[in-house]
């Protein structure tokens, strides 16, 4: 993903709420496969990481990509984006 590409997602995701909570049970398989659809649905959401979660923010966001294969577009302070284009009719264009 460029840099640009990058940027239109964190344009589009500045009026998004967060969807989901990392809380102190961690990255289960529960919440990977809750992420799973909701990338599905979304194309583009944000996770809080509460402060009782185990780990620090990047690595949660990683760990939470991997598991959804999806992209980290951003972590800021306690907030994770994640983009990743539907298999069909994927409503989000990105920029070359």
């Amino acid at each position: 993903m460029t840099s640009k590409q990058r940027a239109y997602l964190r344009g589009l995701a500045n009026t998004l709420d967060a969807i989901f909570q990392v809380g102190k049970s961690g990255v289960s398989q529960v919440l990977l496969e809750q992420l799973d659809n909701a990338l599905e649905a979304r194309e583009l959401i944000k996770i809080t990481v509460l402060e009782t979660a185990p780990g620090n923010v990047k690595e949660l966001a990683e760990e939470i990509a991997i598991g959804t294969h999806s992209v980290v577009v951003q972590t800021v302070g306690n907030k994770i984006t994640l983009f990743r284009p539907r298999k069909k009719d994927s409503k989000i264009e990105l920029p070359k």
